[in-house]
């Protein structure tokens, strides 16, 4: 035993000498500097991460992140540092902080400046910690290497005992997502994994190569990914999810997504997620009592839930993370995430008689082939004939669609009995999501234009116009719409105004007014201008290109707006006898994969007509359909660019 501890002090004594040995600075000063990097506020010059797996899937990750100061910018980024952990599923250590000077000194942080506090949380409280530590002053030119280790996995389970808890959900496997991207320039990215033999690894790199080996030593398989001289990603307005389009590396031993689908539907059914109580029921009868069929059943307790259970997420013991807290408690507290809210809608519609289950997605990003679990959100699933229909309870608050089309085309996993491959969810087709402007106006002899203006909306369209009014309280609503009618003319006057009650979901939503802009047409010796009144539409926020940068000649990324989208315009202006449009702007169709448009401006009389109708056709647009999106939206936007200029019949 003696002879042990010898030979155990032997190694770490030279262990030692080999650490203190070792100089960092002739790498920091061959890194390259605020000239190589001119828009970096630091350099990552080695980021290098080692994880070993063991059986139960437990996976232990030991980091590494070699930085160097560019700026003065990048000193204050680097001022303290940050590292975020669950405790009910996750442990962190910061194992050493060491800065090298540029003039070659070295510093040791003491570990025992780091403090261990609540993370910062807005609607979701589950108890997440922040281990964070202050550097001294660094200036340009430093150099900073950090070294963590890190057990666990980012999703609290079931299980509570000592090393099970780390554990990952699916019990025995493992599975990473590595981006290889950063804000700033990385020299050197690598990754090795330390996977025992008797587990099956799938993993493919995406967006990008990287230098990549395998080697065997005896029960134990040695993977090993390396990617050199990265830059930052370049971004675009309106740009897909850069994990979407920058390199990164996916593993999974999980054997496909069925195996994941399968166990999904078992955790949750052995918890007893989905049990319901006499309450339950009884209020289950109260909301489906009168209802003319299963489908109106279905669209009431949807509804229910969206709007009594309060989004707030607060940690709430057994049933975190991929289990669905049970019904019953979520029914008493009126409160929950997503995950609550599906559950909740499940029980209550298997309380009614209905067979529905739990399925998972990524709200605002892609998931891949490869099983590793990519998931951020939770919906339900209602049997109907044999066909499983989404219901997101979450996201329809104030929307009259049962399943948000701010969803479409968008990857989801069931977790059904009998196991099932990812999915996507479908196109919703742009007339599902009409938004409508019909304008009559007249120019009276004194100048004033008075007329009507009709708005009517639905799907996606009829929530954002909702939302106009919703999102603030009744007696604001005065104001509020004041702002939107003034983009007509500062002038404007209104009146008659009319509006579908935005609370109720009924009927699609609509808003009807009478307008008057005096002096908006004088006659100049024979010559008179005027700008239509749908050159400046009200609630332009619901048009789902209103915020997207149409200036961008190419692009390099897909992009996406909100959902696809009709938007039609009927505009018609009574003119006094005499004068004759002069500059008709001239509209050009357009047909393309990703957007369409048709329209005309023309004068039959005294009367000036704009007809056009927009076609927005996906949610996510690949590269190749930009030009027919941005010319048909220039298209459309083109009679509101110009007064329409007039000229008397008699003038020369």
């Amino acid at each position: 035993m003696k002879k042990r501890f010898i030979l155990i002090a032997l190694i770490l004594a030279l262990f030692s000498v080999g650490m203190a040995q070792e100089n960092l600075f002739p790498i920091l000063a061959k890194a390259g500097n605020r000239s190589d990097f001119p828009d970096a506020p630091y350099l990552v010059i080695e980021d290098r991460t080692e994880v070993r797996v063991t059986e139960t899937g437990l996976a232990h990750m030991e980091k590494t992140v070699f930085y160097k100061v560019l700026n003065e910018d990048g000193a204050k980024e680097l001022k303290a540092l940050t590292f975020g952990y669950d405790p009910q599923s996750a442990a962190i250590e910061i194992r050493e902080l060491k800065i090298i000077r540029r003039n070659g000194q070295e510093e040791i942080v003491p570990l025992g400046l780091a403090t261990d506090c609540p993370a910062p949380a807005r609607m979701i409280y589950w108890g997440n910690r922040e281990k964070m530590i202050p550097l001294p002053r660094l200036e340009p030119g430093d150099g900073l290497r950090v070294k963590t280790y890190q057990k666990g996995f980012t999703y609290a389970l079931l299980l509570d005992r000592d090393e099970e808890k780390y554990a990952p959900p699916m019990k025995g496997h493992f599975y990473d997502i590595v981006p290889f991207y950063a804000s700033v320039p990385v020299l050197v990215k690598n990754y090795r994994l330390d996977l025992p033999a008797s587990k099956t690894l799938q993993f493919e790199f995406y967006n990008g190569e990287a230098r990549h080996y395998v080697r065997f030593a005896g029960d134990r398989v040695l993977y090993f990914w390396e990617k050199k001289n990265m830059r930052p990603l370049v971004h675009e307005p309106d740009m897909v999810d850069p994990s979407d389009v920058a390199p990164k590396l996916l593993l999974s031993t999980s054997p496909d997504w069925k195996a994941k689908s399968l166990w999904f539907w078992k955790v949750n059914e052995d918890y007893g997620s989905f049990e319901y109580d006499r309450d339950i029921r009884e209020k289950v009868d109260e909301i489906v009592r009168g209802a003319r069929d299963d489908w109106e059943k279905i669209s009431r307790l949807t509804h229910w839930v969206a709007e009594e259970i309060r989004y707030s997420g607060i940690s709430m013991g057994e049933g975190e993370g991929y289990t669905l807290h049970k019904g019953t408690m979520t029914f008493r507290d009126r409160c929950g995430v997503c995950k609550d809210k599906a559950g909740m809608l499940i029980t209550m519609l298997r309380a009614a008689g209905f067979s529905s289950y739990p399925a998972m997605t990524m709200a605002g990003s892609r998931i891949d082939r490869i099983p590793a679990d990519q998931f951020n959100h939770c919906v339900t699933l209602v049997k109907v004939g044999n066909d499983y229909r989404l219901l997101d309870p979450t996201w329809v608050p104030g929307v009259r669609e049962l399943w948000s089309s701010a969803e479409q085309q968008q990857e989801y996993l069931m977790g059904v009995p009998e196991g099932m491959d990812l999915k996507t969810t479908p196109l919703s087709p742009p007339e599902n999501h009409y938004l409508r402007y019909e304008i009559n106006s007249v120019v009276e002899a004194d100048g004033t234009l008075r007329g009507t203006l009709l708005i009517q909306a639905e799907g996606q369209s009829d929530s954002g116009l909702r939302r106009s009014f919703t999102r603030n309280p009744i007696h604001l609503w005065p104001k509020e719409l004041e702002k939107e009618f003034f983009r007509l003319h500062p002038d404007l006057r209104v009146d008659h105004l009319t509006f579908v009650d935005p609370y109720d979901l009924s009927r699609p939503m609509e808003v009807r007014f009478h307008f008057e802009i005096p002096r908006c047409f004088t006659d100049w010796g024979g010559y008179a201008r005027i700008r239509p009144v749908s050159a400046s539409l009200p609630f332009p926020s619901v048009i789902a290109f209103s915020r997207i940068d149409t200036s961008l000649g190419k692009r390099s990324f897909p992009f996406r707006v909100r959902s696809s989208q009709q938007v039609e315009l009927r505009e018609t202006l009574r003119m006094p006898a005499g004068w004759k449009l002069m500059n008709p702007p001239g509209l050009q169709p357009v047909t393309g994969s990703g957007a369409s448009f048709r329209g005309r401006v023309e004068q039959k009389g005294k009367v000036v007509s704009i007809r056009e109708m927009l076609d927005l056709k996906k949610r996510i647009y690949p590269v190749e359909d930009w030009e027919s999106f941005r010319m048909s939206v220039l298209e459309f936007k083109k009679a509101a660019e110009e007064p329409f200029l007039f000229s008397r019949g008699n003038s020369k």
